[in-house]
């Protein structure tokens, strides 16, 4: 039992998982996400009278903030924190590689049959592998790939407190090379005095420059922001 579980007493008598996730182990088999059991999203909106609609929950105690923590014990229990980690760092590398792939995990029109699919086809071909193909298939067949890279945040920053060390979220308008983040790790280690982990993202948008966050501080020096700073300064100029 990884959590107690809010239950409902069900038609025999017994008792039935109400909350979505910890609520068993053993319980899906070999040939899904091994160890645990999530209720399929209809039974909690139904008993909750939610609708199917996606959120931007990324705290711990959030949906993805749930998967990633059920994901992360079961790694420690095997002893096999980095090689997930490594997984879910490739997963994600193939969601800011491929649009087609973001819009297939996001998309609330395809049917969970042809999604849970398509991605078994994306995670055989990268060579993703046991639990953690297990879990994003679970992830998949549960309607809740479009918080997967929230679900991949939080379980790196688990991955990076267990070794402790601090998470950094990177924004560039670029990707950087191995030099660059070598040399924005060490200037973030001589501030926080820790080693740091970073999870990088690139968005164009942001023009150039890095956004960096570390827990709650923020470092900004994009050219989209700078912009926008001096357009707000040249319009209280002109009033």
């Amino acid at each position: 039992m990884l959590r107690t579980a809010r239950l409902w007493k069900g038609a025999a008598g017994g008792f039935r998982p109400r909350a979505l996730f910890f609520c068993q182990r053993p319980f899906l088999g070999a040939g899904a996400f091994s160890g645990l059991y999530c209720a399929p999203p209809s039974m909690r909106q139904k008993a909750r009278g939610e609708s199917d609609v996606a959120t931007n929950e990324t705290s711990v105690d959030g949906v993805a903030g749930r998967y990633a923590s059920a994901l992360f014990e079961l790694a420690n229990e095997s002893s096999n924190i980095e090689g997930v980690e490594g997984d879910l760092v490739n997963f994600q590398a193939l969601l800011d590689e491929s649009p087609d792939l973001v819009r297939l995990v996001r998309s609330p029109v395809i049917a969970a049959g042809d999604q849970a699919n398509a991605i078994s086809a994306v995670l055989e071909k990268a060579g993703i592998s046991g639990l953690t193909a297990n879990f994003l298939k679970l992830v998949a067949a549960n309607r809740r790939l479009f918080v997967v890279q929230d679900m991949i945040k939080v379980y790196r920053s688990l991955a990076a407190k267990a070794r402790g060390e601090i998470t950094a979220q990177v924004t560039s308008a670029f990707a950087l090379n191995d030099d660059q983040i070598a040399t924005l790790k060490e200037t973030l280690k001589a501030s926080v005095g820790k080693d740091v982990t970073l999870q990088s993202h690139v968005d164009p948008s942001i023009l150039g420059g890095l956004i960096v966050k570390v827990g709650s501080r923020m470092i900004d020096s994009s050219l989209k922001t700078k912009l926008q700073g001096m357009k707000t300064a040249l319009g209280g100029a002109g009033a």
